[in-house]
């Protein structure tokens, strides 16, 4: 029985050359599906194709998309950069990007399709800036996304936690809409990932809070961890989950929520 019903289905992976997104091709190439890669680096994954894409230049978007082509039933967007990359370039990439690489994908997309985004645990405030991140994403196009960061220096700050609580909102603000085209859209949050961006995110946050956000478990998630989740979401077993944002985090947000994790705590060491 294919539970997944992957297996012939056309489906997209940005960020596929290493960490979740390759993880997340591998599995998918293992259930059977098609599956065309975009990433800034070339990978050696047996792909149906591959293309060289900056999210940081949609015109690399808009031609690979248009070189896939076709029928595509599902796009995950795994692709990122940490918060040691400069701010605008992690928000081009994080939110901007991958914005534009959705709505570039969205016409090859019919009733049944489905989108598939990584966020972050890093994205958890989100509810408590939603006016800002509704003027953010209130701007239709990518230059004017970005226009609206370099203007906004102190709300995108790092870049990354913003981008994050970026794609969150804007996940659950395109599942009402995409929903009425029979599209889902989700995203997972991780919690610490061993990938290339761990030594990233140790250099800017310190093994203090890095450690902290790996409570309860106490131990970082591997790859294929957070590829399992982002490859449900988009499959058939999947198709009653819609505008979700999936803490993929070993129980923190539960944690958090029950007073179990001190996150003042940990906010107070990435502080110092």
């Amino acid at each position: 029985m294919d539970y997944l019903g992957y297996k012939n289905k056309r489906v997209i992976v940005s960020g596929c050359f290493s960490g979740m997104g390759e993880a997340t091709a591998r599995l998918l190439l293992e259930a059977g599906a098609e599956v065309h890669g975009l990433d800034f680096k070339e990978t050696d994954l047996g792909l149906a194709s591959f293309s060289l894409v900056d999210l940081r230049d949609p015109a690399t978007i808009d031609a690979a998309v248009a070189k896939i082509g076709g029928k595509v039933d599902a796009l995950f967007n795994c692709a990122g950069l940490p918060q040691t990359a400069p701010a605008l370039d992690v928000m081009r990439v994080n939110y901007a990007g991958t914005r534009h690489v959705t709505e570039q994908v969205l016409p090859l997309m019919s009733d049944g399709g489905a989108i598939a985004s990584i966020s972050s645990n890093g994205g958890l405030g989100w509810s408590r800036r939603m006016p800002v991140l509704m003027e953010l994403l209130g701007i239709d196009s990518y230059e004017g996304a970005v226009k609206w960061c370099e203007e906004h220096p102190d709300e995108v700050k790092e870049g990354y936690a913003f981008s994050k609580e970026a794609i969150i909102v804007w996940t659950m603000m395109q599942s009402a809409r995409l929903i009425k085209q029979g599209i889902r859209i989700n995203c997972i949050m991780p919690g610490p990932t061993e990938t290339p961006m761990m030594s990233h995110f140790k250099k800017a946050s310190g093994d203090s809070v890095i450690d902290a956000a790996m409570q309860p478990i106490n131990r970082p998630s591997i790859p294929e961890e957070q590829a399992a989740p982002l490859v449900f979401l988009n499959s058939e077993a999947a198709s009653y989950v819609n505008g979700v944002a999936l803490p993929v985090d070993g129980g923190f947000m539960g944690g958090v929520a029950t007073g179990q994790v001190d996150l003042s705590a940990m906010m107070a060491n990435a502080d110092s």
